[in-house]
């Protein structure tokens, strides 16, 4: 499934009304959401996470679908309702947290009554756009929730560096957490030889080569703030597995932060380990 046209996903799993009854029961196939816009049409697709197939694809028109919170059900259960018609699909939120819950429905809802309409996260979740922004207008990253293969070797330089260098992975830790420009900054002195290997990544307008303070505007910019933000939301629905073996690690490291970040502290260990056998 291409990115480009992205523009929300988060893990649910569908549920089903009783035959005869009010009463809806959770299926326990792990899935998500994704809304999907594609030749100016909104998609709400549901995906298995486990054999990564779109087993339900809904063209959604502005205004005639809603999704809320059903009342009568205990637990985490959601009603996608069309005021076009009687149609009813029931869905529950598998996060193993709720609190972000209320942002996910929000801006679900934002894309059904406008699908121009931009997402909006708390400060927890991504961070206040900063004001230095100056030279990362041009960077590429992509406005859907999943991230380049480009886009994750370069994250993946900076966790490891920042994981070498002891900052610690909470589970509850989100990567705008970790990919703070305080946590950054520090890198680019320490580690001069990792500017030319991002240089391929950043924006072709920046000077050549790009020095420790133009990499400082651009870590602070909101463009990279949200490009971190996405790739986290990518993350948090388990469905980048196949992607991050093309940067060498275990397809369970695209399932989740916690999994992405054990993999790359054990990755940074064992070059560590290679390097030290080779010094001796």
């Amino acid at each position: 499934m291409s990115d480009s046209g992205t523009l929300l996903a988060f893990k649910a799993g569908r549920a089903f009304r009783r035959e005869g009854t009010n009463f809806v029961d959770p299926s326990p196939t792990k899935g998500a959401i994704i809304l999907r816009k594609e030749d100016d049409l909104l998609h709400l697709i549901w995906r298995n996470r486990t054999t990564n197939e779109a087993e339900e694809d809904l063209i959604l028109f502005p205004s005639d679908a809603t999704f809320s919170k059903v009342s009568q059900a205990s637990g985490r259960v959601y009603v996608l309702k069309f005021s076009s018609s009687d149609q009813r699909h029931f869905f529950w939120m598998q996060d193993a947290s709720s609190a972000r819950d209320e942002e996910f429905v929000n801006n679900v809802n934002g894309f059904l009554m406008d699908p121009d309409y931009e997402a909006s996260w708390s400060s927890s979740s991504q961070p206040e756009a900063s004001t230095s922004a100056t030279g990362a207008s041009s960077s590429s990253a992509p406005s859907g929730s999943q991230a380049t293969p480009e886009q994750l070797a370069q994250l993946q330089q900076l966790l490891s560096t920042a994981m070498g260098a002891g900052v610690p992975p909470p589970s509850e830790m989100s990567l705008n957490d970790i990919l703070t420009p305080a946590n950054i900054t520090p890198l680019f002195v320490s580690h001069p030889n990792l500017i030319p290997t991002l240089f391929p990544h950043l924006p072709p307008d920046l000077p050549t080569p790009p020095s420790p303070e133009v990499l400082q505007r651009i870590i602070s910019s909101p463009q990279f703030r949200s490009a971190v933000s996405n790739f986290d939301q990518a993350l948090r629905t388990g469905l980048l597995g196949g992607l991050v073996r093309g940067l060498g690690l275990p397809e369970e490291a695209g399932t989740g932060i916690e999994p992405f970040l054990r993999a790359i502290q054990r990755q940074a260990d064992q070059e560590r380990g290679e390097d030290s056998m080779d010094t001796d």
